[in-house]
């Protein structure tokens, strides 16, 4: 099996780097945008003015705002946002033909169903063949050619290494895993966690407590993973560990960015004012925390963040009851 014309669904920065991989790779790209804007910008000056401003993006890239567009792709990576996949998906179905590859690259918990994306896709495209592409990278290092390494994960092994092979270049290195769940846990738990290394940052409470949250935060993770029926193995490994640690350690991630404004005083709605991307982690807290309620996993950490979003407490709150639970035996 061989791939030659990849379509990218959604043009915010992680969909625009993936399309400047799939270039890269060879591949012949159709990135598809909902804002007209970014169709416009990419068409007149080559660049994502909008999400990924700086970065000159492949020739062989070409941008449309048209889903119809992209059924002549013999591969499709879906990155709308997470809480957007099911409608994007839906949308998309008239031009989707039986067995076509989709790998979804976006990463969070569907509120309301607390549903992960290899469900939405199950339930929208159930004729597709599901791969997810999860791991640490930032999208204007991946766009720029910096090296990067991700999770591949397919169950189909045949499938998973010719995709492996497809998207894999010089900067770009993918891991083959067949464990779908736990690849996506991780970067769906990840985000909520990062939200509160932020705080931590935010209030200056120092790196010792920044390596407890990222620990105990990976244990939580693990937890509701293996309770999904993933390995935890997988959350070990890129998609999962190396995911959070990565969005834990920079400010260029929009979740740590959220948890340090909070952590420095501002309210919820000036965190976000003014912000064109949401971070995923703020979408996904109150379905993370209903999931591990309904799975009856400990996540007090996740628990506190999507508390602390809803206005149920206050971050010298969250701290506190954090810090005074009852001492324990570590264990995951």
């Amino acid at each position: 099996m061989e791939f030659h014309k990849a379509g990218v669904i959604g043009a915010g920065a992680w969909g625009t780097a993936l399309a400047q991989v799939a270039a890269r790779a060879g591949l012949s790209v159709t990135l598809q945008a909902r804002e007209a804007e970014v169709v416009e910008s990419i068409r007149a000056r080559r660049v994502n003015e909008a999400f990924l401003p700086g970065v000159t993006l492949d020739e062989r890239i070409a941008v449309t705002s048209d889903l119809a567009d992209l059924a002549d792709c013999d591969l499709i990576l879906a990155v709308p946002p997470a809480q957007h996949m099911r409608a994007t998906l839906q949308a998309f179905k008239p031009y989707a033909g039986a067995g076509l590859p989709i790998i979804l690259c976006s990463k969070g918990v569907e509120r309301g169903s607390l549903k992960l994306m290899t469900d939405v896709l199950a339930e929208t495209l159930p004729d597709a063949a599901p791969a997810v592409l999860s791991g640490p990278s930032f999208a204007g290092e991946v766009a720029r050619g910096l090296p990067a390494a991700v999770t591949l994960a397919c169950k189909d092994v045949d499938l998973g290494e010719e995709l492996m092979w497809t998207l894999s270049g010089p900067g770009f290195r993918p891991y083959l895993a067949g464990d779908l769940i736990g690849a996506e846990v991780g970067g769906a738990i990840k985000n909520v966690l990062a939200i509160a290394c932020g705080l931590s940052e935010g209030r200056g409470l120092g790196r010792s407590a920044h390596a407890a949250i990222i620990t105990r935060g990976f244990a939580e993770m693990t937890r509701v993973g293996v309770a999904l029926g993933g390995e935890a193995e997988t959350v070990a490994g890129l998609c999962g560990l190396g995911d959070l640690v990565l969005t834990c350690s920079s400010p260029q991630s929009r979740n740590m960015s959220l948890g340090l404004a909070l952590g420095q005083g501002q309210s919820v709605e000036e965190a976000l004012a003014g912000k064109r991307s949401v971070a995923e982690g703020y979408e996904s807290a109150p379905a993370v925390r209903e999931l591990s309620a309904r799975l009856g996993v400990d996540t007090p950490i996740c628990e506190g963040v999507a508390a602390l979003l809803n206005g149920e407490t206050t971050v010298d709150e969250l701290i506190d009851n954090l810090l005074s639970r009852p001492l324990k035996a570590e264990r995951i």
